[in-house]
């Protein structure tokens, strides 16, 4: 086992908006991203982490747990959405108005309201 057979990774995680753990690991080469999940011991930092469901990705894509880990991936553990962004975004529209965002905040003199 020497240092040419294994390869560093960073799992990354956020409990909360604006916090953010990572942790730096060195495996042996040849290891699946869940062995990275496993080894990271995030499961009992945060309880309330269910490793088993979450979603994963690797530098922002999502992965399968079977998927082969290389020297300096980036393990990104996801939290589920607390709200749709489509609904999201529709309730900022409704607040802010039509006449006042997007395509309809300049309109030409004389025209209707969305042209």
């Amino acid at each position: 086992m020497g240092a040419e057979m294994d390869i560093e990774v960073v799992v990354a995680y956020a409990p909360a908006a604006r916090q953010v753990c990572e942790l730096r690991l060195r495996l042996l080469a040849g290891a699946t991203l869940a062995q990275a999940l496993q080894a990271s011991g995030l499961a009992t930092m945060y309880p309330e982490l269910d490793l088993d469901h979450a979603t994963v990705g690797i530098w922002g894509r999502k992965a399968t747990r079977e998927q082969l880990l290389r020297d300096r991936d980036r393990v990104e553990i996801y939290r589920p959405l607390r709200v749709d962004p489509k609904v999201a975004r529709r309730e900022r529209f409704a607040t802010q108005g039509a006449r006042t965002t997007g395509l309809f905040a300049k309109r030409r003199a004389g025209a209707k309201a969305g042209y």
